[in-house]
């Protein structure tokens, strides 16, 4: 089951400004966004919609506006490019893993199972959290939970995964966590949550997966054009926020002849839209939501 969309009418107010546009959603799930997209537009508009999991194939929509594009949207440019265009009227994604993902217990995502570990969003690549947690050197693993899951004893969490499996290799999610069963109560749910967001997130490469896509939406859009992201984490926000505002992810922003800062994006709201109180209510998912919308220059 594919829970309800986040932000899903904010997001797609801000994106469709042209009925005859074409559009893409990076990130089709289970279609809510694609859905409301396509009720904004006429008979000539047009959506493609990426999704590199397997699952989401089984959501297709029947509409002649519409394509689906089993890929991750890190190759949007080129695919776009295969179907024939260069410029397109804006770019949605609505960021991380879906509700469905969540709650497929075999896929390893939640901290709520015993699964294998997994955490594969597109199940046909070769690696997964099993390779990551037992052949990843313990300085490469200590980066992982330091940089992606913010934890502050990275060092100690891949010293324990690297002395346990000298004797027995870590296959569930389950072996994972009673590694760290010293932990107390109160800490256990918060900690366990950024582990897994710290494996997942390499697994998948999807901080890197992101800035790919960030640049190349910026390539195709076209003057005026828009792009939406909804995040969930900081690590992803902090990427667009900085994207949207300097057109870069790092170092020292460009300056035009004049010595002013260059600007690729105009922010539509000077800050993040975040989800009412209804919303969270009725959606347990969109309680971390932040929603960031520029306009190319």
């Amino acid at each position: 089951m594919y829970h309800n969309p986040v932000l899903l009418k904010q997001s797609v107010d801000d994106l469709v400004t042209n009925p005859d546009g074409i559009y893409v959603d990076c990130t089709f799930g289970g279609g809510g966004h694609s859905r409301e997209i396509l009720s904004r537009l006429s008979e000539k508009g047009k959506l493609f919609s990426f999704d590199q999991d397997l699952d989401a194939l089984k959501n297709t929509i029947d509409d002649s506006r519409f394509t689906l594009v089993n890929q991750n949207f890190r190759f949007l440019e080129n695919s776009m490019l295969m179907y024939g265009f260069s410029q397109i009227d804006g770019v949605l994604a609505d960021l991380g893993v879906s509700s469905h993902q969540f709650d497929e217990a075999e896929r390893g995502f939640s901290t709520r199972n015993n699964a294998p570990l997994d955490m594969r969003m597109n199940v046909m690549q070769s690696l997964d959290a099993k390779r990551v947690i037992n052949e990843y050197e313990e300085t490469e693993l200590a980066d992982i939970f330091y940089h992606y899951g913010e934890l502050r004893e990275a060092r100690k969490l891949a010293r324990d995964i690297v002395h346990h499996r000298k004797t027995k290799t870590i296959t569930t999610t389950e072996d994972l966590k009673k590694l760290f069963s010293y932990l107390p109560p109160h800490k256990v749910n918060k900690f366990y949550a950024q582990l897994f967001q710290a494996i997942r997130i390499e697994v998948n490469q999807e901080l890197e997966a992101l800035k790919e896509m960030l640049v190349q939406a910026l390539n195709i859009l076209k003057p005026g054009g828009r792009l939406v992201v909804i995040s969930y984490h900081s690590l992803e926000d902090r990427l667009v926020k900085r994207f949207l505002k300097n057109g870069m992810f790092e170092g020292e922003q460009e300056r035009d002849i004049y010595g002013n800062y260059k600007k690729v994006f105009e922010l539509l709201k000077s800050k993040a839209i975040i989800p009412d109180d209804k919303e969270i209510e009725e959606n347990s998912r969109a309680r971390s939501a932040k929603m960031r919308t520029g306009i190319k220059v």
